[in-house]
C-alpha cells in the first residue's frame, strides 16, 4: 500500500492566526517529515511576517501581493510573495488538493 503525503495549507489572517500557524507548521513538519506545509499570509499576517522573522516557518511562508502593495513594504527572504491575491491561491491549492486550515 502506497502512502501519500500530507500536504496543508494554513491561512494566516491576522498576527495571532501567523503566531499559530507558524507553531503548526513546525509541529507538523517535527511529527511528520514528509508533510508539505505552506503558510499563506495576507491582511494583518503580513505586516507580523515581515516584522518578527521565525527561522523554521519563513521558507515555507507566502505574502499577499495586494497586501504588500497596500503596507507599501517589500518582502524580506526566505519569505515568498505569491503570484497573484491571497483569496485565489488559497482556492486553487485546495483545489489541488491541500488541506485548509486557518489559523
Amino acid at each position: 500500500m502506497t502512502s501519500t503525503h500530507l500536504q496543508i495549507l494554513l491561512h494566516a489572517p491576522d498576527a495571532e492566526g501567523l503566531q499559530r500557524a507558524r507553531m503548526n507548521a513546525v509541529n507538523a513538519q517535527k511529527a511528520d517529515p514528509r508533510c508539505e506545509v505552506r503558510i499563506i499570509a495576507n491582511a494583518g499576517a503580513v505586516a507580523a511576517a515581515l516584522d518578527t522573522p521565525h527561522a523554521q516557518a519563513d521558507s515555507c511562508t507566502l505574502l499577499c501581493p495586494n497586501t504588500l502593495a497596500h503596507l507599501q513594504r517589500t518582502c524580506r527572504a526566505p519569505l515568498q510573495v505569491l503570484d497573484g491575491p491571497a483569496v485565489l491561491a488559497l482556492a486553487q491549492l485546495q483545489q489541488q488538493g491541500w488541506i485548509y486550515i486557518r489559523s
